[in-house]
């Protein structure tokens, strides 16, 4: 079978460093009758593909922990079982890493590993040491106190004056020392389990968690691809402010600003309705009159073709709205993306009268708050569900089920105009 490569927009941050935490292989293979050693199986095929994959797309570390210092409780049948799969992936990995310069490392106790396996881990450190292109760091027999505790005995063993101890020289007895990236960007456990437990705690002080609900054997590259896009939207200031304009408006002014717009939005483009569109503009982005009456000319060209379903000039339209909006509040999204996912919103929700129908139409909305607004999808949720919401109640109204929508349309749009300030603020 051909390997399927990731292919990321223009502009998509790439991690240096991505941590995984390769969970649930037992969960995996006991939903499907299986024995957990075939769950392991079928996690190891999922990790090889992992590995390329994040090597493909320009990662340069990528941190697997295949073995903590507490799975020594698991049944020894399933502990030699799961040390076999690790010794065949490194034998197989070991031509890679000579193909593509990639300097393998252990992290974590070498004492307790079975001898057989022992040698393969030291043959690949010591064949491909020199390689600094990429590094694949194998976290076996590994845990975090445990690293900590090591690298402390270094620490008194080298006599190091405590009044000379800082976190750089600390640094340089962890099992991490002299790499390039020894400190994860990315953060990924799969099985949805929602902790660290314990991999790498001083290095992953300010890594982006991305927590994938499926199982290890089910983690594909579009997966990969998803928890990349979801870090590249996310706005890292490591304690400091970040660059963006943030939002002054009132949300109860501009709920009902896009209501009005709402309402207007069945007849041909005029001059009340350019008010609105401009007044609304003002009003949530901070434009002057100028700049907002050139963005409202692009958001009705592109709301107006929409409705009449010649979605190719509404895309363009819709790609100069966002442009105008990405120099304004100086975020770093992709106006193209920004303006495909309008699009898809809009027909995703076109006509849906439930919440329960409208599952597509969160998920798109999820994806264009999160892409537009720098954060992750996690926290685009709230903003996608009220925004679904609110065109739920609009859709309802314009298909004359009673006025009173119009109001439960204008109620939500205010919690979400709210939700929004409180996110970027």
């Amino acid at each position: 079978m051909p390997k399927k490569r990731i292919t990321l927009p223009k502009g998509t941050k790439i991690p240096n460093h991505i941590a995984v935490v390769l969970d649930g292989n037992g969960r995996w293979a006991r939903s499907r009758g299986l024995p957990p050693t075939k769950g392991h199986e079928a996690g190891g095929e999922a990790v090889r593909v992992l590995i390329d994959a994040s090597r493909d797309v320009g990662v340069h570390t990528l941190t697997l922990w295949g073995f903590s210092t507490e799975n020594w409780k698991r049944p020894s049948k399933e502990i030699a079982r799961i040390l076999s799969i690790v010794k065949n992936a490194i034998k197989d990995e070991i031509d890679n890493a000579h193909r593509y310069k990639v300097r393998f490392v252990h992290i974590g106790r070498k004492d307790r590993i079975p001898e057989d396996l022992l040698r393969w881990i030291v043959k690949a450190e010591r064949e491909t040491k020199n390689y600094n292109k990429h590094t694949l760091n194998l976290a076996l027999d590994y845990g975090g106190r445990d690293e900590i505790i090591r690298a402390v005995k270094k620490v008194i063993r080298d006599g190091i004056n405590p009044e000379q101890l800082d976190e750089g020289t600390f640094a340089r007895y962890l099992d991490t020392a002299s790499q390039p990236y020894p400190y994860p960007d990315l953060f990924i456990r799969t099985s949805g389990e929602q902790r660290t437990s314990g991999l790498m705690p001083w290095q992953m002080t300010y890594a982006e968690h991305y927590i994938e609900p499926d199982h290890l054997p089910d983690f594909t590259p579009d997966k990969l691809k998803s928890a990349i896009l979801d870090y590249s939207r996310r706005r890292r200031r490591f304690g400091a402010k970040d660059k963006m304009k943030h939002f002054k408006f009132k949300p109860e002014v501009i709920a009902r600003l896009e209501l009005n717009w709402w309402r207007l939005g069945n007849i041909p483009p005029g001059t009340k309705f350019s008010e609105y569109a401009i007044l609304h503009l003002k009003e949530q982005y901070g434009f002057s009159k100028e700049l907002a009456a050139v963005a409202a000319r692009y958001l009705i060209e592109g709301t107006l073709e929409g409705k009449a379903k010649k979605w190719g000039k509404s895309a363009r339209a819709m790609k100069e709205f966002y442009k105008l909006i990405k120099e304004e509040i100086k975020l770093a999204f992709e106006p193209s993306i920004a303006a495909s996912l309008q699009i898809k919103l809009w027909k995703d929700i076109e006509d849906k009268a439930d919440i329960e129908k409208a599952v597509e139409a969160r998920h798109t909305a999820r994806e264009l708050y999160a892409e537009i607004y720098r954060m992750s999808t996690f926290q685009a949720a709230k903003l996608a569900h009220l925004r679904v919401l609110a065109s739920i109640e609009k859709n309802l109204a314009e298909h004359g089920h009673g006025d009173f929508h119009w109001d439960r349309a204008e109620d939500y749009l205010e919690k979400f105009y709210t939700a929004l300030k409180e996110r970027v603020a």
